[in-house]
Parts: C-alpha cells; structure tokens; sequence
C-alpha cells in the first residue's frame, strides 16, 4: 500500500461519485440516528416510566445491539456486497423507529431498540469499509490522501452529530412519536436514495466466504494491536458521558453546561478536522498520529486532575473539564480517521467489510469492560484527583500498544 502521508491534492474533486454517495450516508444517518437517540433516555424514564436501572439496561442493548455485532455486519459485507446489507440496515432501522415511536411497554421497546441497533450493525461496517476500500484505491490512483478521505467522512458524520438532535428537539415540542417517525422518514429517503444508486456489483470488490476470516483476524496481532489501542481512544471517549458530567455537577451545580460542551466538542470537529488531517499527514507518520492524539487525551485527563485538589467552582471550576473536552477532540481528529485508513494495511484479502466491523466490535468490548471499571473507580471514594489520574494513565500506556508500520 502507498504512504497515508496526506498531499497536496483536490481530493473532493477527485472522489468517485460513489464516494460521495457513501460520505452523504454517514450525514443522512447520523441526522437520523441523533434526531432520535439522545431523547431516548427521558422518554423511557418519563413517558414510560421506567426505572433508572432498566432505562441503563435498554441503552446497553442497544449499544451490545449495534456496536457488539458490527463484525457480523461486516462480514455480511464481505460475502454478500454492500447494496443488500444497507438496504436490510435501512429497512430494519425504519421499523426500528416506527416500532419504537409505538411501543408503550417494555418488551416492544426492548424489541424496538435492538432492531435500531442491529441495523446499523448491518449499514455501518458495510459504508465503512466500502469507504476505505475506496479511498485507497483513489489514492493508489493519484487521486489524494486516503486519511483525507475518511476524515471528510468523520465530518460528515459529526455534522450529522450535530444536526440530528436540533432537529429532534424541535419534534419533541409535538411528542416523542413524532421525532421517532421523522427519523424513521429520514431512513426512508436515504433507502429511496440507495436503491436507485448504489450498484448492483461495485468493480474491484469481490465476494469473500465467510469460512476462516475469523481465524485469520484472531491470529492478525497487528491487527489487534490497533484494536486495543482505537479500544483506549474510545474508553476515554466515553468519560464524556459517564466522568465528565459528574465533574460538571460538581463545579456548577448543574448537568446544562455540558450541551454548550458537546456543542463545542461537535463545531470542533466540524470546522477544523480537515485542517488537523492535513497538518499531520504532512508532518506525522500513522502511529505518531495516533499516538500524538491518545497523548493529548492523556494531558486533558491529567489537567482536570490537576485542577480537582483546589475545588474550583462556577466558571473557574468549569474550565479544566473544557479544556478536558478541547483536548479530547483535537486527540479524536488525530486518531478516528488514521485508525479507519490504517485498517485496509493489515486486512486481509477480500476481508475489508470483517476487519472494519471487528475495529469496532473489539474496541466496543473494552469500552464495556473499561466503562464498567471506570465507574466503580468513580464511585470508590478515592482522593478527587486519583480517578483522573487514573484515567489519564489509560491512552498513555495505549501508545505502547500501537503496531509498527513494517511487517504483519
């Protein structure tokens, strides 16, 4: 494979219109998706009636749902195209929502939920790698950059990130069930779209049997070294939802700062991922890049832990998590789109849709494992700055885990 070293090119103008296709899904789902998702919580607990521990219990399925079986997904991919596998995905998240949008019990919210996931465990991994496969090509051709590429396909999907819950909040002045169909039409438009355009048999993408592909990618330690370490950027991800609104509390009293946070968090990426992608594909090689990021995820957890002895509050107080945010973002430019560029290197033939799922099935696992421990360290009564500390130790020590370039 030729050098993820990014340059000097027009890469948009040079894309396939199939490309282009696949980037504008990432958008179109992700509105989707967030249109409906981040209401999911309050509804179940509010509308519903709930309780807390099976609201949690309802989110972890969708979640196991969705990212857990990625690498079933993927493989689909591998064996059968992408065309069948995201429509299936589409087909399954329109009733998915539609269910959902109905459903006034706990088994046909449990159904409704696992549907929701398992159909972007069905899309995703297939857009996924597709994408990639593509984006190699374009750069094996001349066209440009790969890891420009997929992080014109981040943006996108933060941009939908973004969009998706502005838009859900205005439905959610009518009732839940509305925000539920909206998203469930979205789906409809974006499978309308698919089956008119996508191909019937993309060139260059053959069929793999699904036979032995695992074998080979629990043997492929390259591979899973980069798991392990993409697995550390999303453990401390994750600390967005479960260690940060904690520390937000703490300072202000009060969770509504963190929406004005993720906001920032999503302009960020937004605005300036195409400029980061081009500053360290001149300058850094794909593992000094990923290991730059999990470093600078590393410092935002050791700033907020720093800060935590003198118990700043108010605004002063909410600085160190802001920075904890900025600097997990700018880690996050650096790492997602070299990770995904990374991976058609140590795929193995044919197996591109496999290895795309299984990135985030491994990485998914140790995020569940991880989240599980991180917690207990949060509630554990350790000195304030300890669990930080802790954390920040995580995507430091993940460095040493990133494979080299030469050899498999």
């Amino acid at each position: 494979m030729t050098s993820l070293r990014l340059r000097r090119t027009g890469d948009t103008a040079r894309m396939t219109p199939l490309l282009r296709l696949l980037i504008l899904t990432q958008l179109a789902f992700n509105i989707g998706f967030y249109a409906v998702v981040p209401f999911l919580s309050e509804h179940l607990g509010q509308a519903i009636g709930m309780a807390g521990w099976l609201v949690g219990f309802v989110l972890g399925l969708r979640t196991f749902s969705q990212q857990g079986l990625f690498v079933v997904g993927g493989a689909l991919a591998d064996r059968y195209g992408i065309r069948p596998v995201v429509l299936a995905g589409c087909v399954l998240r329109i009733a998915g929502f539609g269910w959902l949008g109905y459903a006034e019990d706990t088994g046909a919210v449990i159904g409704a939920v696992l549907l929701i996931g398992f159909a972007a465990a069905l899309f995703s991994p297939a857009v996924e790698s597709e994408v990639a496969r593509q984006a190699v090509a374009l750069e094996e051709n001349g066209g440009g950059s790969r890891t420009r590429v997929l992080a014109l396909f981040t943006v996108a999907g933060q941009a939908g990130a973004f969009v998706g819950p502005l838009l859900g909040g205005l439905l959610l002045a009518v009732d839940f069930r509305a925000v539920c169909l909206a998203g469930a039409g979205i789906f409809v438009l974006v499978l309308a779209g698919h089956a008119w355009m996508l191909p019937q048999h993309i060139p260059g993408r053959e069929r793999t049997p699904a036979k032995g592909g695992l074998g080979l990618l629990i043997r492929n330690r390259r591979f899973l070294a980069l798991c392990c370490a993409y697995g550390a950027y999303l453990l401390a991800y994750n600390q967005l939802y479960l260690a940060l609104p904690a520390e937000v509390e703490r300072a202000t009293g009060s969770q509504a700062p963190l929406a004005f946070l993720f906001a920032v968090s999503s302009l960020l990426v937004v605005t300036a991922q195409l400029p980061v992608t081009r500053w360290a594909g001149l300058r850094l090689t794909p593992r000094r890049s990923m290991a730059t990021g999990l470093l600078l995820i590393s410092t935002g957890f050791a700033v907020v832990a720093a800060a935590r002895p003198a118990q700043l509050t108010g605004v002063m107080g909410l600085l160190p998590g802001a920075g904890f945010v900025v600097l997990l973002t700018v880690g996050q430019m650096l790492i997602a789109p070299v990770a995904r560029a990374w991976v058609p290197d140590l795929a193995e033939q044919g197996r591109l849709g496999l290895y795309t799922g299984a990135l985030s099935s491994v990485s998914g696992l140790i995020v569940l494992v991880g989240s599980a421990a991180t917690g207990t360290l949060l509630d554990a009564g350790l000195p304030a700055a300890v669990p930080w500390l802790a954390l920040a130790a995580i995507p430091a020590v993940a460095v040493c885990a990133l494979p080299r370039r030469d050899g498999r």
